[in-house]
């Protein structure tokens, strides 16, 4: 899954794809580099984000999704939102998947994934972006993120959501501290366990940075560590930012393990 932010101020590429052309570009680069889907976001998650509105999401995914349309016409996209009245502007323009950080927290989204048919990705955050880092804590962080998922899987499967659209993220870096992340990434086959496909999101996020002392720019081949090590440990779907390293990096270790590219 290939990451374009559509915002100014997200915490690795913000204001870099604002405008169309700028986002069709970057959306082709990444089919051509391998991403089977490409995840569009208007509203920053990063620790400390403020959130904008649907009013303002909806202004920035117009001309980009109205450009992907075209520039990407067979690789699905997805919705990154957290709000209905975004994830139904979005699905009206092709979105086939709603990349939902809250989990269905807002009571309108998965009725509405229901109604349309489309893919959802449920996440576990702990807190709001706002504060969500100021003091995690957890007794046992992946029994608890486990349980929580498997409960927002129950309540998408009771508002109508098809089980086989449903794919799960215990949200690294989303309220959880170094120590929650690692013991996330070394137990996600509790959380394959409850048999839905595991998106693991770690590309150049904070832990990656505090394991390497790197900062933003500098933390690919950190990235890269985490994202074969989430596929060895479970995790189906990779979201990143760096779609062509990551692809050859998943070739290498796949063919190396027998498995197959």
């Amino acid at each position: 899954m290939g990451i374009l932010n559509v915002t100014p101020d997200s915490f690795s590429d913000g204001g870099e794809y604002l405008h169309g052309a700028a986002a069709a570009g970057h959306a082709r680069a990444m089919a051509a580099a391998g991403a089977v889907i490409i995840d569009v976001g208007a509203e920053s998650t990063r620790p400390g984000a403020t959130p904008v509105g649907a009013e303002v999401e909806i202004a920035r995914l117009a001309p980009v999704l109205r450009a992907l349309s075209s520039a990407v016409p067979t690789v699905p996209l997805s919705v990154d939102t957290r709000d209905a009245t975004v994830a139904r502007f979005a699905i009206d323009a092709g979105a086939v998947l709603v990349n939902d950080v809250s989990a269905g927290g807002d009571p309108a989204m998965l009725p509405l994934v229901a109604e349309r048919g489309v893919g959802i990705c449920l996440m576990h955050m702990q807190g709001e972006p706002p504060t969500m880092q100021d003091d995690p804590r957890y007794g046992d962080v992946v029994s608890e993120v486990a349980t929580f998922l498997e409960a927002r899987m129950g309540a998408a499967v009771r508002a109508g959501v098809a089980e086989e659209a449903i794919v799960v993220d215990p949200g690294i870096g989303f309220g959880k501290s170094l120590d929650h992340n690692l013991a996330l990434l070394r137990g996600l086959g509790v959380i394959a366990s409850l048999g839905r496909p595991v998106l693991v999101g770690a590309s150049r996020k904070g832990m990656i940075g505090a394991l390497t002392g790197r900062g933003v720019a500098e933390r690919l081949a950190g990235s890269l560590g985490a994202a074969l090590a989430a596929v060895a440990a479970g995790a189906s779907v990779l979201r990143v930012h760096d779609v062509a390293e990551t692809v050859d990096a998943l070739r290498v270790f796949t063919e190396i393990r027998g498995g197959g590219a």
